[in-house]
């Protein structure tokens, strides 16, 4: 099995703008067009609350014809065109789609932040965590979030194993950025953050990337595009990831990041795993 994570910031904008950020997001869909994986998760689709429209469905068609899709998108109480997110499967699969509600606080709930495939024998969940926010003005919310995911995930793993994917909005460990030092107070790296995290990963997780790879520095899957030589000078962070029920992480066969060229922001992740 072949699957791909990506928080695309706008699937919107990237099927309908002409904007030159636009233009490398669909360079970016190209490339994972061209790994014709089996899944693909999108993050911060951005979409309306009726979900894609019959451009957007035109356009996707594209990139990926021959794939079934699911989404789910930000619906009132929460912001409109906010956070967001989509499955998309090769046809030839079945899958039963859950949109789970956890019991968040706020309007993290009615975000669209969290989409579950269940495949048959394993269970697929899309996430796009919460950011705490500017001020870390969120990070309580976020911090129940992370309680109450991990609960979630520990749950479906009782009944079969996991893949759960997406950006997590948090670098694990110091070596998970590149200035550790300056960002102990920046939402993203946080103590709070990071225990949650800590904490998913005790429940019987594993994170394939450092399974895989170690301890390998200066590998980060978002760059900021607030400082425009971020990605230049590889300023990122691992904020996105590919988690794995413990007992499947001996099929893990690749775990890493898709070339996104000078696209700024997140870069896709591609795992590849023996069902």
């Amino acid at each position: 099995m072949k699957l791909i994570s990506w928080n695309i910031d706008s699937l919107n904008a990237a099927l309908t703008s002409e904007s030159d950020r636009a233009v490398l997001s669909r360079d970016v869909l190209n490339t994972i067009k061209a790994e014709e994986a089996d899944v693909i998760a999108i993050q911060e689709t951005k979409l309306p609350e009726a979900g894609p429209s019959k451009k957007h469905l035109e356009e996707l068609d594209k990139y990926f014809k021959g794939y079934e899709l699911v989404w789910l998108s930000s619906a009132p109480p929460a912001r409109k065109g906010y956070a967001g997110t989509m499955v998309l499967y090769k046809n030839a699969l079945e899958a039963k789609a859950d949109f789970p509600k956890l019991g968040a606080p706020d309007t993290m709930d009615a975000e669209g932040r969290l989409l579950v495939l269940d495949f048959g024998n394993y269970y697929f969940v899309n996430v796009y965590t919460p950011n705490a926010g500017d001020g870390l003005k969120r990070l309580p919310e976020r911090q129940e979030w992370d309680k109450l995911y991990a609960d979630y995930l520990s749950k479906l793993d009782k009944d079969k194993p996991v893949i759960a994917c997406g950006d997590f909005n948090v670098a694990h460990e110091e070596i998970d950025l590149a200035n550790p030092a300056s960002n102990h107070m920046s939402a993203g790296f946080t103590d709070e953050e990071r225990a949650g995290f800590t904490k998913l990963l005790s429940k019987g997780f594993v994170d394939s990337f450092r399974y895989i790879h170690g301890n390998i520095p200066d590998v980060y899957s978002w760059w900021s595009q607030r400082i425009k030589t971020s990605k230049i000078n590889n300023s990122g962070w691992r904020i996105d990831y590919f988690l794995v029920s413990d007992r499947l992480k001996d099929n893990v066969k690749k775990s890493e990041m898709l070339d996104s060229g000078t696209r700024q922001d997140h870069t896709p992740l591609i795992l590849e795993i023996d069902m």
